[in-house]
């Protein structure tokens, strides 16, 4: 049986803060039209993609109130849904969430062609801090809007529509850490879905990074994750100017040899799409990365017992 789907990354430019939801939205559907257009069955959109960056922002109150979605899909964003469904194309999404006993997280969710939700994701590595950096033009602030997520890393069993592929999500910097990618390469994970908000600059200032470097981190941490757990990746972003603070791009389809089949070439809203053959994975999976056969989990203990750091203990000078 062939196992083969069309999948599109939708990236998009930048939002600024005085963006209307309708302005966005409208965005959001061109892209969805344009990668339905081009025969895609899964569209990926980015973290956060129904707003600006918020958390660059020291915000209260109602400012900061009506960045959250209060469930999902919402009246505010129904137009995405039923215009999905009507194409026949799922999506993955980022979003604020809030739930109804008031707990707030950097979600994502994989929706299917029927509309209907198959997997939510909660962003676990949250990046910067709680209280802002004096002084700083901009902040990173999502340990303070964002409580960190409590779903671990699921995999999803998607349906025939998509070639029954093991679906897995992350968000941002869920990427950077290879945890996340091990976790569901061992629930055999064929195609990951990641959006990003990446600053094009240090955001906990620092002088020796630019939106180059960042670019390239980016892209080499996707494609060597992808490669160890011999799986297909989409990694989107949100780019370009936010109210003066800069987005990397480089939005790209990685298979699971590591190599890209298909990058963003600007930091405007941009389709780019690509015929994701699962399997494509089996050679890693049934070689190279064979975990059940070349795995040591009892040598790994320390990754799980241990957050931080503990250097060896200084040899007493000669």
């Amino acid at each position: 049986m062939v196992r083969v789907l069309r999948a599109a990354a939708a990236q998009m430019g930048p939002t600024q803060k005085a963006d209307t939801r309708e302005h966005t939205l409208s965005r959001m559907l061109a892209l969805l039209e344009e990668a339905a257009g081009r025969g895609a069955s899964l569209v990926v959109f980015p973290e956060l993609a129904f707003t600006t960056f918020f958390p660059r922002w020291l915000l209260e109150g109602e400012a900061l109130d009506r960045y959250f979605e209060r469930g999902m899909p919402n009246p505010a964003v129904a137009k995405l849904f039923d215009r999905a469904r009507a194409l026949r194309v799922g999506f993955y999404v980022g979003y604020a969430e809030q739930t109804a006993d008031g707990r707030r997280y950097n979600c994502a969710i994989l929706v299917d062609r029927d509309g209907e939700i198959l997997g939510r994701y909660r962003k676990v590595h949250l990046p910067g801090s709680v209280e802002p950096r004096p002084g700083a033009r901009y902040q990173q602030l999502e340990k303070r809007y964002f409580e960190y997520g409590d779903l671990g890393f699921p995999a999803f069993r998607a349906g025939s529509a998509w070639a029954h592929a093991i679906m897995g999500m992350m968000i941002c910097n869920d990427r950077r850490w290879p945890e996340s990618w091990r976790v569901l390469g061992l629930q055999g994970v064929e195609l990951v879905c990641i959006g990003y908000n990446s600053a094009a600059y240090d955001p906990n200032g620092g002088t020796t990074e630019d939106g180059a470097l960042r670019t390239f981190h980016s892209t080499l941490v996707t494609q060597a994750n992808a490669y160890m757990n011999a799986t297909w990746a989409i990694s989107v972003a949100k780019a370009g100017e936010e109210d003066g603070s800069g987005l990397i791009g480089g939005s790209c389809i990685v298979d699971p040899i590591g190599r890209i089949v298909a990058q963003a070439q600007t930091l405007a809203d941009e389709v780019i799409v690509a015929d994701i053959d699962l399997d494509l994975c089996r050679q890693g999976k049934d070689k190279m990365f064979n975990f059940a056969a070349h795995r040591r989990p009892e040598q790994y203990r320390v990754i799980t017992e241990r957050a931080g750091v503990i250097e060896p203990a200084v040899l007493d000078a000669d």
